[in-house]
């Protein structure tokens, strides 16, 4: 969310370091409101359609995600809870998908397990290796919020890589 996010940033990097074949589109989480069962009953709200929308337009997600307190921002998960609704019909449901994110000491290592688990019960198909831990991530970015750590850098390439082998198996 906030402007200077590393996340972001490292989502931006990705863009860049697709492997061919591969289109990236950056999305924030930004207007999408607390999940309410009433609201969902008198109509999904703007930001959630796009949302769902976006999800089920795509062959794969990259999602990045900081760590807050031992887990995944509240944001995300609400996202989420908006994106699995429909059962079935759930975009994202059997949807491959791909994590990594970058914070403190641990990288996101406590963030990335409860989003795999989150996204496990939801019938996404989680890419498991490489890991893409961030660590230190104000250090890995310049002041322009460019990831200049080769080590990061390669790891996402892979990762994007395996994601793309993965969207092609299904």
């Amino acid at each position: 969310m906030r402007g200077a996010s590393f996340n972001t940033a490292a989502l931006r990097a990705a863009t860049d370091l697709a492997p061919p074949g591969m289109v990236l589109e950056v999305m924030t989480l930004h207007g999408i409101p607390h999940f309410d069962a009433d609201v969902e009953a008198a109509g999904l709200p703007h930001e959630v359609t796009r949302l769902r929308e976006a999800i089920a337009a795509a062959d794969a997600l990259l999602v990045a995600t900081p760590e807050y307190n031992w887990s995944i921002p509240g944001v995300l998960k609400n996202a989420l809870d908006w994106a699995s609704r429909g059962g079935e019909a759930s975009p994202l449901r059997g949807k491959p998908a791909a994590i990594l994110g970058a914070g403190g000491r641990f990288g996101t290592v406590r963030a990335q397990t409860h989003l795999r688990e989150i996204l496990r019960h939801n019938r996404v198909r989680v890419v498991g290796l490489p890991e893409v831990l961030i660590d230190s991530a104000e250090s890995r970015f310049d002041a322009a919020g460019h990831l200049v750590d080769e080590r990061f850098r390669s790891q996402i390439r892979r990762l994007l890589e395996a994601l793309q082998q993965e969207a092609a198996r299904h």
